[in-house]
């Protein structure tokens, strides 16, 4: 992280620990006159308060806490990019590929310093690579009829991909659903595992970049409703078509069934990202939309996108 919220996150920790300290300190300390037992002079329903301090034992637990959250600190990093004295780490690399990482693995445990984090790498490398490894070298036409597979597949997604497409694929606004066999790049498998390797940049600019003016949208609306089937209002649809024309088709086609190699999206199903509804058609037509896919192959590899491929076509072809 960069200096600034180091040093941030350091005396903001630090602040917190000393205020705590002090605030316990304070309270320890008899400051109201009256002796320890004695009443405060006021009672309700009853009940009289007297004054009785915390417990001891509860003062003390707390002053080792404070000291132990103090050692740790100074132990073990918690301040920032401070390491603390052991310089102990989670991971011994900070790489980008699954090959790297891979490469820095063996390399620790050649040399006997593996932390934590790698040697439970390196175990599930040893346990699961020759697994992933045949996974991979099984061409994806057979793997989608291979039930092993697709459960692995299926868990992979639940891990690294249900927090956008939900757990069970069907996706949100924004993010596609993947049950219903319409793809914005292509669904078949090398499609598939182009956009899990690679992943995807999708924008539409502001009004498709062209010059329609804004009281063309309900019009343009209404045409883009009439392509997807729905019920619409003939006379404003035409008026519509006429502003489609003025470019529109250029993503999206002629016939308004998109463009795979683009990402636009097919206009004559009703399959929609970000809304079906008249308002949310004129709302992605007057502002745009811009959507990110990442790529996974550096953060999974190769061997755990081919599985998810796998289980991703097999969620629209049953």
């Amino acid at each position: 992280m960069s200096n600034f919220w180091s040093i941030w996150i350091s005396v903001l920790t630090i602040i917190v620990i000393a205020g705590c300290a002090f605030i316990l300190y304070k309270m320890s300390k008899n400051n109201t006159g009256i002796d320890e037992g004695e009443s405060m002079g006021h009672s309700f329903d009853g009940i009289e308060e007297l004054n009785n301090p915390l417990p001891k034992w509860w003062s003390y637990m707390f002053y080792i806490t404070i000291v132990f959250g103090i050692v740790y600190l100074v132990m073990y990093p918690g301040l920032g990019n401070y390491k603390g004295l052991f310089g102990w780490t989670s991971s011994n690399q900070s790489v980008r590929s699954i090959e790297e990482s891979k490469a820095a693995v063996e390399a620790a445990k050649a040399e006997n310093r593996l932390s934590q984090y790698d040697r439970e790498v390196a175990h599930a490398e040893e346990q699961y690579g020759p697994i992933f490894d045949a996974y991979l070298a099984t061409p994806l036409e057979e793997l989608v009829k291979n039930e092993e597979a697709l459960k692995v597949g299926g868990r992979l997604f639940l891990q690294n991909c249900a927090q956008c497409h939900g757990s069970d694929a069907r996706g949100s606004k924004g993010f596609p659903n993947l049950t219903d066999g319409a793809w914005l790049y292509g669904g078949e498998l090398a499609d598939i595992k182009t956009t899990l390797m690679n992943g995807r940049n999708g924008m539409m600019p502001p009004k498709g970049g062209l010059p329609i003016e804004d009281s063309e949208l309900e019009g343009l609306a209404e045409y883009v409703v009439k392509l997807s089937g729905g019920e619409h209002d003939a006379a404003l649809a035409a008026q519509g078509q006429g502003s489609f024309m003025k470019g529109c088709f250029a993503c999206h086609g002629m016939d308004g069934t998109g463009n795979k190699f683009m990402g636009a999206p097919n206009l004559t199903d009703d399959a929609w990202v970000y809304g079906g509804s008249r308002g949310a058609i004129i709302e992605s037509i007057q502002y745009g939309r811009s959507g990110v896919m990442p790529a996974w192959k550096d953060i999974l590899g190769e061997e755990k996108v081919h599985v998810i491929t796998a289980y991703v076509y097999s969620l629209s072809n049953k």
